[in-house]
């Protein structure tokens, strides 16, 4: 399984990224899938999921603001990020579960947000 995770950048705060992590190895459809982000010297934070039947879920501090979705045909998770804080700014990583296995990690891609 790999994933290939692009869209991050810099923007200002109050703007919007989309972010795409392109799967192969693995149909998504038939998996949970979800974004994770680090900032240097802190631990890895959930960010949002994906199960198979389409059910989302949020951390806290993302609710209302992100969304996950993903594409079937196109094998490909993304994260719609709107309303960007500075708090935001991190390493963005997709993630896919691998019931009874290791999860499967995208290289990450880095978010930076200036006030």
């Amino acid at each position: 399984v790999q994933l290939q995770a692009s869209g991050g950048g810099s923007v200002q705060a109050g703007q919007s990224l989309r972010l795409s992590c392109a799967v192969s190895g693995i149909r998504v459809g038939i998996r949970t899938a979800a974004w994770y982000r680090q900032v240097p010297g802190r631990q890895r934070e959930w960010v949002a999921s994906i199960i198979p039947g389409g059910t989302t879920n949020y951390g806290d501090s993302v609710k209302g603001r992100f969304s996950i979705s993903k594409h079937n045909a196109k094998n490909t998770v993304y994260l719609q990020m709107n309303s960007l804080k500075p708090e935001d700014a991190a390493i963005y990583y997709c993630n896919i579960k691998n019931p009874g296995s290791l999860d499967s990690w995208g290289q990450g891609t880095q978010v930076t947000v200036s006030s």
